[in-house]
């Protein structure tokens, strides 16, 4: 009987264990760098479904100088929100060759849908004012490795 317990236990853990790692921040993703004209980038790559779902979500804060760039597969129209999102982001919707198509200031935890104006394949968040700041806005080109430019 002891031994039934035990394993029911641990089933009963293991099965909570994913609901309570995706409760916390991913910080260790790969990483890329991107220039935005002279500001440099440091952006973690968020390339699988799982990454991207999860995003910024649970980050109390995020240094000025870094963001989350999203990949995906293939270019298509991108929404996004900011549900278990604690930080205020700004969206920079990126075409293929490193033209920002669009942007979208979202606020915290909220479920507003942001979504890009045509088919993109990234997706890049910053702090909310990054861009502004840096007079940097729809029209303008980013560089790196994703957009196949140094």
């Amino acid at each position: 009987m002891k031994h039934i317990t035990t394993c029911l236990f641990a089933l009963t853990l293991m099965a909570l264990a994913p609901s309570h790692a995706q409760e916390s921040a991913q910080l260790n993703l790969p990483r890329t760098k991107i220039t935005a004209g002279m500001y440099l980038i440091d952006a973690q790559v968020a390339a699988t479904p799982q990454q991207r779902s999860i995003g910024l979500m649970f980050r109390p804060q995020m240094p000025a100088s870094e963001g989350m760039l999203f990949v995906f597969d293939q270019p298509s129209e991108q929404c996004f929100w900011m549900k278990n999102t604690l930080l205020a982001l700004t969206a920079a919707f990126v075409a293929d060759d490193g033209t920002i198509v669009n942007m979208a200031d979202m606020k915290p935890q909220t479920t507003d849908s942001h979504c890009s104006k045509k088919a993109v394949r990234y997706v890049l968040e910053m702090n909310l004012g990054w861009f502004e700041k840096k007079g940097i806005k729809a029209g303008s080109k980013l560089s790196g490795a994703p957009f196949g430019s140094k």
